[in-house]
């Protein structure tokens, strides 16, 4: 079942167990992909039927193992291009995703090849979620997300999500960056020995080292 919609579907599903252990749901799965659930029951009927998700009525959705060979390689294309296009181009992680979103169906394995060649195989995109290699192979170290981070927690900052543009500007702006060590205070981070109170959401999109 090749076409650009499944492989958007199968990328969601895997993206959003990739930082959390709850498999999603259709209903999520239709708000994730601004989709109405009756086409989303549908498509993932296909998929099923394909052999590249499993699902229950009402129930949750999970990857087989071709489902996720599927999607890790979506998720390849998609992150080597954000990469390459803030380090070639110079746009901003807050510009990058729809971009992506776009280019990820459209350019041939040649060129993501040369993509990947010419960036120096990077392990991480620019929000700090890993690329998968030419193999499928992902590695990712022990995390926490912000909301779970105990008080006086350090470590340094993993990921941030990169769905909401607005918050990763004001996130940027607060002097937050991945690879950047942090301490979890009481009303934000200690970032660079000050500390910085942070946007109203952020707790829900910053992972750090665990």
């Amino acid at each position: 079942m090749a076409s650009p919609a499944a492989d958007d579907y199968l990328k969601t599903v895997y993206s959003h167990t990739e930082w959390q252990p709850t498999p999603i749901t259709p209903s999520q799965l239709a708000a994730k992909l601004g989709i109405a659930p009756s086409s989303v029951t549908e498509m993932v009927k296909k998929l099923a039927a394909s052999g590249l998700v499993s699902h229950v009525p009402y129930g949750a959705v999970r990857l087989t193992d071709e489902g996720e060979r599927r999607a890790l390689a979506m998720v390849r294309r998609h992150r080597l291009i954000e990469t390459w296009l803030v380090q070639e181009f110079g746009y901003a992680w807050d510009e990058v995703h729809d971009e992506a979103e776009v280019l990820e169906h459209t350019i041939s394995d040649r060129l993501l090849e040369g993509i990947d060649e010419r960036l120096g195989r990077p392990r991480r995109d620019p929000h700090g979620d890993a690329i998968p290699d030419a193999y499928g192979s992902v590695v990712r170290e022990p995390f926490v997300l912000l909301a779970d981070a105990a008080p006086a927690h350090t470590g340094r900052v993993l990921r941030v999500d990169d769905r909401d543009p607005e918050l990763l500007r004001a996130l940027e702006a607060a002097g937050l960056e991945i690879g950047g060590e942090v301490t979890v205070v009481a009303d934000g981070l200690r970032i660079s020995g000050a500390d910085v109170p942070l946007p109203a959401g952020a707790a829900g999109v910053v992972w750090l080292s665990a």
